[in-house]
């Protein structure tokens, strides 16, 4: 792919032309601007139909990597391929359910031949599922699907990706790769209602730092993203009582919208290759827990 910038006239002494010199100069300068393309990487987005999802496979596209988006609903994923690809973006979309293991690996390995690269650069685990209330009260089948999706799936993509990941730390173009779990504040603060949403953010903030650990010197990033309270599809899934209280905890906060989580993941994946953010929180200002 060629990049067209470097065809527009840039004025003498402009920004421009002052980043381009200063990383003619400097090797960590050049990586950093490489990084910022994304050009030429593969990045595997789950849970992208809406929200957080959709928002980081668009920015992911604008920076220039070809998309995998995954997620059930196919509908969703082809509009928003038509709305990349009409914007010069490369995306694939890949109907499956995630919480499926078998569906969940032959769609993280197609992503991985999809545009001939053969890895993945960039996993970003966002499927997840959000269903608060007091556990006397809880269905048991709502807590096995908080389980299965917010963790269990999110096990199998990272399981069915390291190898292709690993393989694009070694010999993609950015010489690093970048595995990114977007959890949340439940991951770090338990709350009386959110019982079992805690458990599994928790458990994927451990699962993220056990990582992390593992492979620091294969150049495997592991990042973790915490957000506040996002204005997204999760609270359509709430009981009307509890979504009702969730409200008024809020009430005058101005929450977060997915591009702000989508540009906390573009951040991470941008960095230089000596750069890691392992973790990020992320809340609305006026949030105070």
């Amino acid at each position: 792919m060629t990049d067209t910038t470097q065809a527009k006239p840039i004025a003498a002494g402009s920004e421009a032309e002052a980043t381009d010199t200063a990383a003619q100069r400097s090797p960590v300068r050049a990586q950093a601007s490489a990084a910022r393309r994304l050009i030429g990487t593969t990045a595997v987005v789950t849970g992208a139909s809406s929200g957080i999802g959709a928002a980081t496979a668009r920015t992911l596209a604008a920076r220039g990597a070809s998309v995998v988006a995954i997620a059930r609903r196919a509908d969703r994923l082809d509009q928003l391929a038509d709305e990349i690809t009409a914007d010069g973006g490369a995306m694939l979309a890949l109907p499956a359910d995630v919480t499926d293991a078998d569906q969940l690996r032959e769609a993280i390995d197609a992503a991985a031949g999809a545009f001939g690269h053969g890895r993945i650069d960039i996993l970003v685990n966002n499927a997840g599922v959000m269903l608060l209330g007091p556990a006397a009260t809880a269905s048991l089948d709502d807590w096995r699907r908080m389980v299965d999706l917010n963790l269990t799936a999110l096990l199998a993509a990272t399981h069915a990706a390291l190898p292709h990941l690993l393989r694009a730390a070694e010999s993609g173009p950015r010489e690093v790769a970048d595995l990114v779990n977007i959890s949340s504040i439940a991951g770090r603060v338990a709350r009386n209602g959110s019982n079992v949403y805690n458990a599994t953010k928790f458990g994927v903030g451990a699962f993220s730092e056990s990582l992390r650990q593992e492979f620091v010197t294969r150049h495997l990033r592991v990042s973790l993203v915490e957000p506040g309270a996002v204005d997204t599809e999760l609270r359509d899934h709430l009981r009307p009582e509890i979504r009702e209280a969730q409200t008024r905890r809020f009430a005058g906060v101005t929450v977060l919208e997915a591009q702000d989580i989508a540009d906390a993941v573009e951040y991470i994946v941008t960095r230089p290759r000596h750069v890691a953010i392992n973790e990020l929180t992320v809340r609305p200002t006026a949030q105070e827990a």
